[in-house]
């Protein structure tokens, strides 16, 4: 309880206190039979949050998650090449010639951490295409999240493994077969990958992977089976962008395009955000827009935290996990 105890006694007013009402109000819905939804946006798994991520999939701090392609594909990047990454603290100095060595090293950077191309991106097509050509040649399609649970469960990366298993997310995920929808995965590494395999020819049914409209239909079954008044699915929501967009919707979609009002709204919301309120922006929206959208309701416990993920969201999850 050091982290909690500390944050309790400094972080008292400002985004500092929205930090601490947020996590209690995650801890009191999980604590009234809630469900919670995790969404990541921006580069999460490269930041590794994984570390935390996973031990609240494995406590069942979190029943769903919803995320990017970059973010499903780069917990196992992470996971199968961490000692080749290369941190560039100095990212900002970086002129044009730098970024172009860099190219010419195969070193994509996120801000101020290079993913090196040969040891996790080539290394996991390699592995992951072996999947997709199975199931197109079978005649079956699957959703990305579930062909990396097909990889991870066969053990083919196992010895590439070069951090602690337990701090992937998406092994802890995989092993408790945790539901996850990953809207636009298409823009993701392995999606540009994928298509490649699909126009080159080695994919025969570009259908072998399975839609984001597939997912949406997924989603409205998973919610419309878990979501109760007793048993509200909570909505947590790390960034902006698709990963949360696309999910949020569900509930007016059930509501508006299905007519079933007897699913219940979001149970609790909250969003850690930088984004600016007045361009127009979902991502920077007050939680309260969401009202008028159908998506939460007057008296649904909503917190903001305007700040930086990589910090905020540790010290969320480490009052959850009691640490």
């Amino acid at each position: 309880m050091h982290i909690t105890n500390f944050i309790r006694h400094h972080f008292r007013h400002f985004n500092a206190a929205a930090l601490v009402d947020a996590a209690d109000g995650y801890n009191k819905h999980l604590a009234d039979g809630g469900k919670m939804m995790i969404t990541l946006a921006g580069a999460m798994s490269t930041a590794e949050m994984g570390i935390q991520l996973a031990e609240l999939i494995r406590q069942d701090k979190v029943q769903i998650i919803s995320c990017t392609g970059a973010n499903l594909e780069e917990d196992i990047f992470n996971l199968v090449a961490h000692d080749f990454y290369e941190r560039v603290p100095h990212y900002r100095d970086l002129t044009a010639a730098d970024e172009h060595e860099l190219l010419k090293r195969h070193m994509n950077r996120v801000t101020d951490t290079c993913i090196p191309e040969e040891e996790a991106m080539r290394r996991i097509e390699h592995t992951v295409l072996k999947h997709w050509e199975k199931a197109d040649q079978a005649g079956e399609s699957y959703f990305p999240h579930e062909f990396f649970y097909q990889i991870l469960k066969s053990g083919d990366l196992e010895q590439y493994y070069q951090i602690d298993p337990k701090n992937s997310w998406m092994l802890a995920a995989a092993e408790k077969n945790l539901p996850i929808i990953c809207p636009g995965w298409e823009d993701s590494t392995l999606g540009n990958i994928y298509a490649g395999h699909v126009i080159s020819g080695d994919i025969k049914n570009v259908h072998t992977m399975k839609t984001g409209i597939q997912y949406m239909m997924y989603l409205a079954d998973w919610y419309t089976n878990t979501a109760t008044e007793e048993s509200k699915v909570g909505f947590f929501q790390i960034g902006g962008g698709i990963a949360g967009d696309f999910p949020i919707c569900v509930v007016p979609m059930l509501h508006q395009d299905l007519q079933r009002h007897d699913v219940p709204l979001w149970g609790y919301f909250c969003q850690i955000s930088d984004s600016t309120t007045s361009y127009g922006s979902y991502s920077g929206a007050v939680p309260n827009e969401k009202i008028t959208w159908g998506k939460l309701g007057e008296k649904t416990p909503k917190f903001i935290i305007e700040s930086d993920a990589t910090i905020v969201a540790p010290l969320v999850f480490a009052i959850v996990l009691g640490q």
